[in-house]
């Protein structure tokens, strides 16, 4: 992250501690054209990793994902930090209001469907045992039964309300299927109530875009992701039919969707009706530092941040770097875990963002 003239930051810890471990110096500057490393129209690479090929610098120092193409070219170290690809959306624009059935919120339709076919269920067999237990019938020559379908449909309501109903059963078979009806109802209703508290204290349930699924269906916000990205690839060589459609909506419309910097990535979050994809750890940071931004519960994509050296024999410092990088980033996690800039040795090179 660069402040006035200086940079600082998880990278930067990172890099002066690997420095003092391995004792080796190094000069940092920030990488020409602010990009991690995309391959252009004519087969040449951009950013930290084009640097990197023209020996332009030594290593890349930075929240650079490791993907296949770009291991083609150079070389990782072991990951050290893990992360996915999210969805940033401003909290105003991702909001809605409760509706009518809001208290079925709690559980899925298939749960709501399984509950109604065992209410019935049970209803039935409380009447069908009813009819053919001798204790139900008070004046067997006048065939009158209390347990008749519609009483049975009360019994089972009342359960489930925790209320007693009439008429009571008085044969054991019909108290044994009441007594385990009263027990799966109390279960159910315990494991409502909790669900319902935990939906209301989250706030969770206020959020439409919960998955990528619905990003893709809804028509109320534009979203895209950084242009030329390890994230825009991901999605583009998915085989997945909704990373698929999410890449065909961002390629159509990619000088609208996609922007240049992580900076300008959130700032229009804010501004207007946009869902930014990208890097779930950098969007905990934005989150945390905007509190009108919130980023949506389902991460895709598992993929790491590792240090990017040249291919074949490296610097004397770099070959120790795969050993080291990953148990010191654990030690400099415990300060400002999410907060960085980029960095390569000769130049060091470093991005002044968070998102690849």
């Amino acid at each position: 992250m660069v402040r006035g003239a200086e940079l600082e930051g998880y990278c930067m810890e990172l890099l002066a501690a690997l420095a003092g471990m391995l004792r080796f110096q190094y000069r940092v500057r920030v990488v020409g054209d602010g990009q991690y490393g995309a391959v252009a129209a004519g087969g040449n690479w951009s950013g930290m990793i084009g640097e990197i090929l023209r020996r332009e610098a030594d290593i890349a120092v930075a929240p650079l994902t490791v993907t296949s193409a770009r291991e083609e070219v150079v070389s990782f170290t072991t990951p050290f930090l893990q992360t996915g690809i999210g969805i940033l959306l401003r909290k105003d624009t991702a909001s809605q209001d409760m509706s009518f059935f809001h208290f079925l919120s709690p559980f899925s339709k298939e749960t709501w469907t399984a509950l109604l076919f065992a209410y019935l269920l049970t209803c039935f067999c409380l009447f069908l045992v009813a009819r053919l237990s001798p204790c139900e019938w008070n004046e067997p020559k006048n065939e009158e039964n209390h347990f008749t379908f519609l009483n049975s449909l009360w019994f089972g309501a009342g359960a489930l309300a925790l209320q007693g109903a009439t008429p009571r059963p008085q044969a054991l078979s019909v108290r044994v299927i009441a007594v385990v009806w009263w027990l799966f109802t109390l279960a159910l209703l315990a494991a409502y109530i909790a669900n319902f508290t935990a939906l209301l204290s989250s706030g969770s349930e206020q959020l439409p875009i919960q998955t990528f699924e619905d990003l893709v269906k809804q028509r109320n916000l534009e979203f895209g992701t950084l242009e030329g990205s390890s994230t825009f690839y991901y999605f583009k060589n998915s085989k997945n039919p909704i990373h698929q459609m999410i890449y065909e909506y961002m390629e159509k419309r990619r000088e609208h969707v996609l922007v240049k910097t992580y900076q300008e990535a959130v700032q229009r979050v804010m501004d207007s009706n946009y869902a930014f994809i990208g890097e779930s750890i950098s969007q905990d940071l934005a989150a945390a530092r905007h509190c009108n931004l919130i980023r949506a519960p389902e991460v895709i994509g598992a993929r790491g941040f590792g240090i990017a050296t040249s291919q074949g024999e490296p610097p004397a410092p770099c070959s120790f770097l795969a050993g080291t990088a990953r148990g010191q980033s654990q030690r400099c996690s415990q300060g400002d875990q999410t907060e960085n800039g980029g960095t390569a040795l000769r130049g060091v090179t470093t991005a002044s963002h968070f998102e690849l």
